[in-house]
């Protein structure tokens, strides 16, 4: 019985994206900015291994050397427009957004709030972005004078409406957002309308935990409605309900906290079924990110943490957890805002491989692909699944025919200057596939100005790590470096000195060439410094087909010292 126990640490990102600055947001790290509070204390996550994933806070040794650690762990990139909550988890469930949602910086216009004002009876105060704890303060006696209601917006996409319980009933309040989400479509058309209700006495007004979310549905079939669709359990702890306007939820339980979230789903890992747990802990981002509270943001990690040994244990045989993010919230910068921050991606279970580190992915949604294809549904999604690489014996029989990977044992005889040979190791269809659409991503990144050929590189090495790069060109040619060498010189730089195969994708830009993309002389000659002749080599061409090789079959002859 296969279950996967999805957590979102929401806002928790490891790092500035490269496009962070067209979001105002260059410099944003709300890992780094936690690190620096006394009272940051993750043992356990990074025995998981969150302090070796690519980036800033990723911990070497004095030798330069990454750390041993348990998980296998990967930087994941959005690839939507935007940071939002709800865009950031349809890309995790697999949608990725390519325009933004709208966002209202000035406050949102007359006609809408006309709209709304005939819609609820009441009139509207603030239409501004701001602080959720300030507008209560700065309205809130006005509020209660009137009945009049607090509308405010954010940086992101968002119309949140507070009020007082005692002014306005909280079943009422989410009449009046259910309003507003009707009115707020087109052009208008915020990610989410949230309640906001508060209780108490100015200035000493609270917010309760009576918030609801009341989001956009998603603009096509998530991870979540593949997994009902393919008669699965898909249960909801927090807020993962709203966030899909209830689509593709079979079950769902609503939390007041961390702690809360965190003991429901524990008691989810007590109940058979079979399928996906998918969890909310929004704490980090609505108590202490968007409050800029280093220290309390902080010591909600440490809870986490502490509660991350309950967890793992708590796991079956064929249990898998897996650990992210939304987006950031750095509270060490000016703003109280979301931050476009790369998340982290943490995998454990008793089948998952040890001490894995994917690279950088290219969309959140590669999460979704993977769980769909280990729970066994329809993987229509935007992204890529990494199953394969993370997973001890996944479809190790359906290797690839015709194809004798890697010696039997290791080689008897050295040659000068050379590492002894790997053992032999069954490399699976599934795992050269995802090697090669790796490969294929990295072309994204290519600097490839005279050639106009793109070439990407994906390295598997011997301990599953995966290592990528790119061609990078230059005005004197001979210092332009090629896409496999700089994912060998990466590994070699770190000290990994094995390696099971490499892809190659290249094609002239807005072309697809048929070519399959054959590694340079000078390329194969870094491999056979470093690989058996039985290296294998995939070369993916501009359809992206591929076709493998081995090393020897493409340098029979290497040059020798």
């Amino acid at each position: 019985m296969k279950r996967v126990f999805l957590i979102v640490l929401d806002s928790f990102g490891i790092g500035e994206m490269p496009d962070a600055a067209d979001y105002g947001d260059q410099g944003s790290d709300t890992l780094g900015a936690v690190r620096r509070s006394p009272y940051f204390q993750m043992d356990h996550m990074r025995r998981l291994g969150l302090l070796q994933i690519d980036g800033p806070n990723q911990e070497r040794e004095e030798s330069g050397i990454v750390p041993a650690f348990e998980g296998a762990v990967a930087r994941m990139r959005e690839r939507s427009k935007g940071k939002d909550t709800t865009i950031g988890h349809w890309e995790i469930a697999g949608v990725v957004s390519e325009a933004p949602m709208p966002t209202f910086p000035e406050g949102f216009p007359e006609q809408l709030l006309k709209q709304l004002s005939e819609g609820t009876g009441r009139g509207i105060l603030c239409n501004r972005p701001y602080s959720g704890t300030q507008v209560i303060r700065d309205y809130g006696r006005e509020h209660m004078a009137t009945g009049d209601l607090i509308v405010y917006t954010s940086a992101d996409s968002v119309l949140q409406i507070a009020a007082h319980e005692a002014v306005v009933p909280v079943e009422e309040l989410y009449r009046y957002c259910q309003i507003a989400r009707e009115i707020c479509k087109g052009p208008w058309g915020v990610g989410r309308v949230i309640a906001r209700p508060f209780t108490g006495e100015w200035p000493d007004f609270v917010r309760t935990t009576n918030r609801h979310d009341f989001s956009l549905e998603p603009p096509s079939s998530t991870m979540l409605d593949l997994l009902k669709k393919a008669g699965r359990s898909v249960i909801s702890v927090g807020k993962i309900v709203d966030i899909f306007a209830q689509r593709g939820i079979t079950e769902y339980v609503r939390t007041e906290s961390n702690a809360d979230g965190i003991e429901k789903t524990l008691a989810y890992m007590k109940k058979d079924f079979e399928g996906l747990c998918f969890t909310n802990l929004v704490d980090f981002d609505m108590l202490y990110g968007h409050r800029n509270d280093r220290d309390g943001y902080a010591k909600a990690l440490a809870y986490f943490d502490k509660k991350l040994p309950e967890l793992m244990a708590s796991m079956r045989d064929e249990d898998l957890l897996v650990i992210t993010a939304d987006h950031g919230c750095d509270p060490d910068t000016p703003s109280t805002d979301h931050s476009r921050e790369y998340v982290p991606m943490l995998m454990y279970g008793k089948s998952c491989r040890q001490g894995v580190n994917l690279g950088t992915r290219k969309s959140f949604a590669d999460i979704a692909a993977t769980i769909l294809e280990y729970l066994g549904a329809e993987q229509v999604c935007d992204g890529v699944s990494f199953l394969p690489l993370v997973l001890e014996d996944h479809l190790a029989a359906k290797t690839m025919e015709g194809w004798e990977y890697f010696h039997e044992k290791k080689r008897e005889e050295t040659e000068p200057g050379r590492e002894q040979g790997q053992v032999k190791k069954t490399i699976t269809r599934e795992q050269l596939h995802s090697l090669a659409c790796t490969a294929m991503d990295m072309r994204e990144y290519s600097y490839a100005p005279y050639s106009a050929y793109c070439v990407g590189a994906a390295l598997l090495t011997g301990d599953g790590r995966i290592y990528t790069g790119c061609n990078i060109e230059n005005a004197s040619f001979s210092a332009t470096n090629c896409a496999e060498r700089t994912a060998f010189f990466k590994a070699v730089s770190e000290g990994t000195r094995s390696f099971q195969a490499v892809a190659v994708a290249g094609a002239p830009k807005n072309s697809k060439k048929l070519d399959y993309c054959v590694p340079c002389g000078v390329c194969l000659q870094v491999m056979a410094e470093f690989c058996d002749p039985d290296f294998l080599v995939i070369m993916v061409n501009g359809e992206n087909e591929y076709t493998v090789k081995r090393l020897r079959e493409l340098l029979p002859d290497s040059f020798r010292l």
